[in-house]
């Protein structure tokens, strides 16, 4: 009796975390990645002696991590160490005042006391509020599949008491009257691709979530992160292939039988795990007639998230008043909202998120200068704009923004910039219509209507990663892999883990050493 062979597509934080349960289960695993490096949209970008974490920036509830390495008797502080960050995000309005959000509940009181005193036990009742629907939607419902109607219909009495029905900016301005202070408890759901006036007040349990577990960086940033799981991947005996594109999925009498790789490469599977996106998956790699629910029309029916155009910078000096995660509100925030999410349009004004790791550690950075990006939510592909003609003007707009307020003199330090924008999405990332975060975070595509881990069409092929139940956000991935130890089937024949096992095609960049 051989070991049951499982083949994982995608090596993002879902995907890595998939493989390593997997393993822990006793299957055989090989994970397939497109790109030259792990970690999907957490990779890392090196410029003039800069290290860019391309992606997610926030480590909320870290245990998640140290789980994965528990499971398979290693100890996480031997490959990586976590930072607390202070304050969570530094809030900057349009009007020249700011707040800093942080987890401690009297700074916060004491800052609302100062700007809205009218507003003190509005947050108490708030944060009352939003512990309650952690309570629920996370500690109950995160690890939980929702593949059923019968499992939606067990929490939804639960979600109707919590008036999760509203938008979270609907159940914010419940509480809280200053139009500033609503915007710091209701932007949340903008890291998740999803927009405050349409997401549903389940996602308050986000401001939970860093209230009791904090916000944290890892010592050598997100790559760093990306590399220990790849070592511990490396050791447990996970057979890794880089710039190995998935072409096909081969389905027969119903069930999911190999994965085809570019260049003609067939690998057998017993299962198959994809924390690639599903609407690419099912549109692309599986054939029709394998496909009763995700049918194309059914696909291109849901609604994408927003996309992001993010600027990488670094430069000589330090902005040292700059705090790691920065918030900078234009003037308008329902509307430029609407903009981006609804009209699909590139609006004149912006929100930027301002990503300064200095603040926390130094050690991205080459001696005597400081790197940073900064984010700002366009519309996707759907809008149709020409990217080629609008994103360097773009840039431009957006540095000398920096350069005339949070960084005062930034662009004549400058040592290398550059961008990405929705074509890095749509193409290197193969995310439908370039969406940053996967399908929206709205009612009707949540829970059970967000895609399932399990798949409905196919047998033995399985979903992990932001597309499915929780969601997008390093929490909601991860806990995305966890649904998967209560769907996938046990192996008949367990493989042992070894102590090690090669990298195939290993990238430069990579760096899985210690």
């Amino acid at each position: 009796m051989s070991t049951e062979h499982a083949i994982v597509i995608g090596s993002g934080m879902g995907g890595m975390a998939a493989a390593i349960r997997l393993r822990a289960r006793g299957y055989r695993v090989s994970l397939v990645e497109a790109n030259e490096q792990l970690g999907g949209r957490a990779a890392t970008f090196h410029s003039e002696g800069f290290r860019f974490d391309a992606g997610p920036t926030v480590v909320t509830a870290p245990y998640l991590f140290d789980e994965l390495f528990q499971l398979v008797g290693r100890d996480p502080k031997d490959y990586y160490e976590m930072q607390p960050v202070d304050p969570y995000y530094r809030v900057k309005f349009d009007d020249g005042s700011s707040f800093d959000y942080v987890g401690d509940e009297e700074r916060i009181l004491s800052q609302i006391e100062e700007m809205s005193p009218q507003d003190v036990d509005g947050y108490r009742r708030l944060a009352a509020h939003s512990e309650e629907i952690f309570d629920i939607g996370y500690t109950q419902l995160a690890d939980v599949p929702f593949d059923t109607i019968g499992e939606m219909m067990r929490a939804a009495p639960h979600m109707i008491r919590l008036r999760n029905y509203r938008s979270v900016h609907g159940a914010v301005a419940s509480y809280i009257k200053d139009p500033r202070l609503r915007q710091v408890f209701t932007f949340q759901p903008l890291l998740i691709g999803g927009n405050p006036f349409y997401c549903p007040s389940i996602y308050l349990l986000i401001h939970w979530l860093e209230r009791k577990w904090g916000v944290w960086f890892p010592k050598g940033g997100m790559g760093a992160l990306v590399n220990a799981m790849g070592r511990l991947m490396e050791e447990i005996g996970v057979e890794i292939h880089l710039n190995s594109p998935v072409e096909h999925i081969d389905v027969v009498n119903g069930k999911a039988k190999s994965v085809r790789l570019a260049g003609g490469k067939t690998m057998a599977a017993d299962i198959v795990v994809s924390n690639a996106d599903p609407s690419t998956v099912y549109t692309k790699f599986i054939d029709p007639q394998h496909r009763k629910k995700h049918t194309d029309r059914n696909v291109k029916r849901k609604r994408q998230s927003m996309s992001l155009f993010v600027a990488y910078f670094g430069a000589e000096g330090s902005w040292k008043d700059t705090a790691h995660h920065t918030i900078l509100l234009g003037p308008r925030y329902k509307e430029l909202l609407h903009d981006i999410f609804r009209k699909r349009v590139l609006a004149d004004d912006f929100s930027l998120y301002l990503h300064r790791p200095a603040w926390t550690d130094t050690s991205l950075d080459p001696k005597g200068g400081e790197g940073f990006y900064v984010l700002s939510p366009v519309p996707n592909q759907k809008s149709g704009i020409n990217w080629d003609d609008t994103a360097p003007e773009y840039m431009d707009r957006i540095m000398n923004y920096l350069d005339q307020g949070e960084l005062p003199g930034i662009k004549a330090k400058l040592k290398t910039s550059f961008y990405i924008d929705p074509r890095h999405f749509e193409g290197k990332l193969q995310s439908m219509d370039g969406a940053a975060f996967g399908v929206e975070p709205v009612l009707h595509q949540s829970a059970y209507f967000r895609y399932h881990n399990r798949s409905p069409d196919v047998d033995g092929l399985f979903f992990c990663g932001a597309n499915t139940h929780p969601g997008a956000g390093l929490p909601g991935v991860l806990c995305s892999a966890k649904v998967l130890d209560k769907v996938l089937p046990v192996p008949a024949q367990k493989e042992p883990i070894p102590e090690a096992r090669r990298i195939i095609q290993p990238s430069s960049d990579m760096r899985i050493s210690a």
